[in-house]
C-alpha cells in the first residue's frame, strides 16, 4: 500500500476536551468488604447482552452447573460421612470404658475371686476398624469425586469464558476498523486499550472463576444448611444467632478501617506523583537548587503515608482475630449443646464432631458470595464499557459499486464544502478550490486554521457535511477508502516507527518492494549514509518507540519510506521540522524530484521552505482567505505578508 502512515496518524484537529475515564475499578478491601467498583449504569440492559454472548455455550453451561452442584454435594457429605465414623470410635472407646468400670465395681465390692478374674481374663472389647476402614474408602471417593468433577467444571467453563470473550474481543476489533476517525480523536488511546484489553479480563476472570465460585457458594450454602438441620435444629439455631454478631463485628471495623485506607491510597497517589515529578525534571531541580526542598516535601508525604498506613494495617489485622472471637463463642455454645444432646442419646458424638465441621464451612460461602457481588458489580460496568464501542456510530459504509482510478493523475477539487467537528460548529462552511495535477499546493496560517483538516478530509478521514470533494473528477464518496488512500503518500512531523528492522520500515511504504528497492529510497531520502553507519545496517532494530535513532534520523526514514510508496498524491506535514539545515537543503531537493509530475500538498509553518509552491493557500478560521504564489501574495500585502514578515522581521 503507498499510504506511508497509518490513518490515525494523519494529524489530530482542535476537539473538545475527552471525557474522563469512568475505568476505576474499586479493588475490595480484604474480602471485598470495603468500597465497591465501579458501578454499572443499566445492569438489566447489559446482563441480557452478556448472556447473548453466552447464549451459544448454554449447554456447557448446564453442564458446568451440573458438575458444580455434584462437586459441592460430594464435599458436603464428606464430615457427615466421617462423623459416622467417629461415632463407631467413640462406641468402642466406651465399650472399653464400661469393662474397665465394671472391674473396677467388682474389685470394690469385694466379689468372688474367680468373678474378678474372670472379668480379667476376658479381651478387651475392640474396636471395629473393617467399619471405619470401609468408611474412609468412602470418604476418599467422595472426595476424589468431588476433585474430579471441580476439575472437569473448572477445564470446561476456562474454555467458554476464553470463548465468548475471544468472540467479544473480535466484535470490539472489528467495530474499531469501522469507526470514525472522529471516535480516536474524544478518547483517549489508555481508554480504548482499557476497554479493549483490561474490560476483557476483567469479564473473563469472572466467568472463569467467579460464576462457578458463585455457585459453588450458595449449593455449599444451602447443602451445609440442610445438614446441620437434619443433625440438629437447636444446635443449628445457635449457629446461626453468631452470624449477625460477626456481620456487626466486621461492619464496625470495616467503616473504619476503609476511610483508613482511602487515606492511604490519597497519600500514596501523592507520593507516586511527586517522585514521579522529580525524577521526570531530575535536571531542572538540579539546576535550580531545590533538592532539599523535594527531599523534604518527600518526608512529609512519607510521614503522613506511615502514619496513616499503620492505623489502615492495624484495623484490618484485628477484624480476622475479632470475628475469631465471636465464632469460639458460638463453638463453645454448640459443643456444650452437642454434649448434653450425645448425652441424652439425642445425637451422636460423631455428629457434634460434624456439626463443628459444618460450622466453621458456613461462613466461609457468605463471605464468598460478599466478595463476588462486588466482583460481579465491576465485571457488569467493564461489560457495559464495552457494549458502549460496540454501540457507538459507525463511519458510512463503502459502496458496493465502488469507483476505481486505475491511473491517478492527482487532480483534487473541494466544491462549496461544509464540514465542523461538532455539528452545530462549522469550521469549513463554504470551501472551494481547484488543484490541477502536477500542481504543489502549499498550506500555510496560524495554528487551528484547518490546515491538517483539510488534508483529512482530502483523504475522507471525516466526511463532509455538504459539498463535494473529487479526485480526478470522482466523488471521492463514490470511492473505497482503502482505494482512495492509496494514491496517497505522507510525510508528517511526529514520526510513526514500528518495532523492527529499518529495513522493514521502510519497505511498510509499499507491499514487496525488494531490498534494492529500499536502499535507492533510502539514498533519495540522503538516509543511507546514516543508517550504513549503525552496527546492523538496514537490519538494525528499532525498539517500540524508536529512541535508538535521533528524531531527525527517525524522518528521514519516513522520508524514504514515501519514496518508496511512488504515490499520486504526496502530503508533507512540516516534514523537515527535526533536521538540520544543512540536511534540509539536501531533502528539500529530494522532495524537489520525487514531487514532479506529482500533485504535493505541503503544511508548512516555516514559510521559507514554500516560496516555489504553485499555489500557497493561506487558511484562517477554516476559511481560504487568500491564494496565490509567493511574489503575488508578497505583493498583496495581506495575510500571508504579514506571516512571513514577521518571521523573518529580525533579518
Amino acid at each position: 500500500m503507498k499510504q506511508s502512515e497509518p490513518d490515525k496518524q494523519a494529524g489530530k484537529p482542535e476537539v473538545p476536551p475527552r471525557p474522563k475515564s469512568r475505568h476505576a475499578h474499586g479493588r475490595g478491601w480484604r474480602g471485598g468488604l470495603g468500597m465497591p467498583g465501579e458501578k454499572a449504569r443499566d445492569v438489566r440492559g447489559t446482563l441480557k447482552r452478556l448472556a447473548d454472548y453466552l447464549r451459544p455455550q448454554r449447554y456447557r453451561m448446564l453442564v458446568v452447573f451440573m458438575l458444580a452442584v455434584a462437586s459441592t454435594l460430594f464435599a458436603i457429605v464428606g464430615p457427615k460421612v466421617m462423623g459416622m465414623a467417629v461415632t463407631k470410635l467413640g462406641e468402642g472407646v466406651m465399650l472399653r470404658y464400661n469393662h474397665y468400670v465394671q472391674l473396677q465395681q467388682a474389685v470394690e465390692q469385694n466379689l468372688p475371686a474367680w468373678y474378678v478374674e474372670q472379668l480379667r481374663g476376658q479381651p478387651l472389647p475392640g474396636f471395629d476398624f473393617d467399619y471405619i476402614a470401609r468408611i474412609l474408602l468412602m470418604l476418599v471417593g467422595l472426595y476424589l469425586l468431588s476433585s474430579l468433577f471441580a476439575f472437569l467444571m473448572a477445564y470446561i467453563m476456562s474454555s467458554v469464558a476464553q470463548e465468548t470473550v475471544f468472540v467479544m474481543r473480535n466484535d470490539v476489533k472489528d467495530k474499531l476498523d469501522r469507526l470514525p476517525l472522529g471516535y480516536f480523536d474524544r478518547q483517549t488511546h489508555g481508554e480504548i486499550l482499557s476497554r479493549v484489553t483490561n474490560d476483557m479480563d476483567n469479564i473473563a476472570n469472572t466467568l472463569q472463576q467467579s460464576l462457578t465460585q458463585l455457585i459453588t457458594s450458595v449449593v455449599t450454602l444451602a447443602g451445609i444448611l440442610v445438614m446441620m438441620l437434619s443433625i440438629s435444629p437447636l444446635m443449628t439455631l445457635i449457629a446461626i444467632v453468631t452470624l449477625p454478631l460477626s456481620a456487626v463485628v466486621t461492619a464496625i471495623v470495616a467503616r473504619y478501617s476503609q476511610r483508613f485506607f482511602a487515606e492511604q491510597q490519597k497519600v500514596l497517589g501523592e507520593l507516586n506523583g511527586h517522585v514521579e515529578e522529580m525524577y521526570g525534571g531530575h535536571k531542572v531541580v538540579k539546576v535550580f537548587g531545590h533538592e532539599r526542598d523535594s527531599v523534604e516535601k518527600f518526608r512529609q508525604i512519607n510521614q503522613g503515608l506511615y502514619e496513616v498506613g499503620w492505623k489502615a494495617q492495624f484495623m484490618s489485622g484485628i477484624i480476622f482475630p475479632a470475628i475469631n472471637f465471636v465464632n469460639n463463642i458460638g463453638y463453645v455454645l454448640v459443643v456444650l449443646v452437642g454434649g448434653l444432646l450425645v448425652a441424652q442419646r439425642a445425637i451422636f458424638i460423631g455428629d457434634v464432631q460434624a456439626f463443628i465441621q459444618y460450622m466453621r464451612q458456613f461462613t466461609h460461602p457468605i463471605i464468598q458470595v460478599a466478595n463476588i457481588a462486588n466482583i460481579l458489580q465491576s465485571t457488569i460496568a467493564s461489560a457495559e464499557r464495552v457494549f458502549e464501542v460496540l454501540d457507538e456510530e459507525e463511519q458510512r459504509p463503502d459502496r458496493e459499486d465502488a469507483a476505481v482510478i486505475p491511473f491517478p493523475r492527482g487532480e483534487v477539487c473541494f466544491e462549496h464544502v461544509k464540514f465542523g467537528y461538532a455539528e452545530n460548529t462549522l469550521l469549513m462552511e463554504d470551501l472551494s478550490i481547484q488543484v490541477k495535477a502536477g500542481q504543489t499546493v502549499a498550506i500555510v496560517g496560524p495554528t487551528g486554521a484547518g490546515k491538517t483538516t483539510l488534508v483529512n478530509l482530502i483523504m475522507r478521514f471525516y466526511e463532509v457535511q455538504g459539498g463535494v470533494i473529487t479526485v480526478d473528477g470522482v466523488d471521492i464518496r463514490d470511492m473505497r477508502r482503502g482505494g482512495l488512500r492509496t494514491m496517497f503518500g505522507m510525510v508528517l512531523q511526529d514520526t510513526w516507527l514500528f518495532n523492527g528492522t529499518i529495513r522493514d520500515n521502510i519497505g511498510y511504504g509499499r507491499e514487496g518492494a525488494g531490498f534494492e528497492e529500499i536502499v535507492a529510497a533510502a539514498r533519495a531520502a540522503h538516509a543511507h549514509h546514516f543508517i550504513m553507519t549503525l552496527p546492523d545496517g538496514y537490519d538494525t532494530v528499532l525498539n517500540e518507540e524508536a529512541s535508538n535513532i535521533s528524531q531527525g534520523q527517525k524522518q528521514l526514514l519516513t522520508i524514504a519510506r514515501a519514496v518508496l510508496a511512488d504515490p499520486a498524491i504526496l502530503i508533507l506535514d512540516e516534514a523537515t521540522s527535526n533536521v538540520d539545515t544543512r540536511t534540509e537543503v539536501l531533502i528539500q531537493k529530494a522532495m524537489g524530484s520525487l514531487m514532479k509530475g506529482r500533485t504535493s500538498f505541503v503544511i508548512a509553518h516555516r514559510l521559507s521552505t514554500i516560496r516555489d509552491a504553485d499555489l500557497i493557500l493561506v487558511m484562517n478560521q477554516g476559511a481560504i482567505i487568500e491564494q496565490g504564489t509567493h511574489q503575488s501574495l508578497l505583493a498583496r500585502g495581506g495575510f500571508y505578508a504579514g506571516l512571513y514578515n514577521s518571521q523573518f522581521a529580525a533579518g
